[in-house]
């Protein structure tokens, strides 16, 4: 994915966050464009992470990690977004393979119940 409009869409997906890297998923409507493709996925690195050096270093290992993990674990007609954090930088290659599986994991897991939005002020007084 290189698009704007394709990183804006995944966003309203379902993430999932580890200390290396987000993970965020969305599947594709018949509607949109490449809905019959396979998986697609899209790489950034915030500028707070560092030069760019060292923002190209994270993302390459990012890269690698999916190319040998994600694709077993990416679904067709999903695209993924995966955003490197600081700590990719210096994690240990196994690290971020393991936080990778671990994130498509928790995004195509299926919700056993709607999530709990916090309490109002009356129930929280009984």
């Amino acid at each position: 994915m290189l698009k704007r409009q394709d990183f804006l869409f995944v966003r309203d997906g379902r993430k999932a966050h580890a200390a290396t890297l987000s993970l965020q998923a969305r599947l594709r409507s018949d509607d949109r464009p490449h809905a019959s493709a396979g998986a697609r996925a899209g790489f950034t690195v915030t500028k707070k992470s560092g030069c760019a050096v060292e923002r190209n270093r994270i993302r390459r290992r990012l890269r690698e990690a999916v190319r040998l993990s994600g694709a077993l674990l990416a679904r067709d007609g999903y695209d993924y977004v995966i955003i490197g954090r600081r700590p990719a930088l210096d994690a240990s290659f196994a690290t971020i393979v393991n936080e990778l599986e671990t994130a498509f994991g928790r995004v195509h897991a299926e919700r056993s119940s709607p999530r709990r939005t916090s309490r109002s002020a009356d129930e929280a007084a009984r």
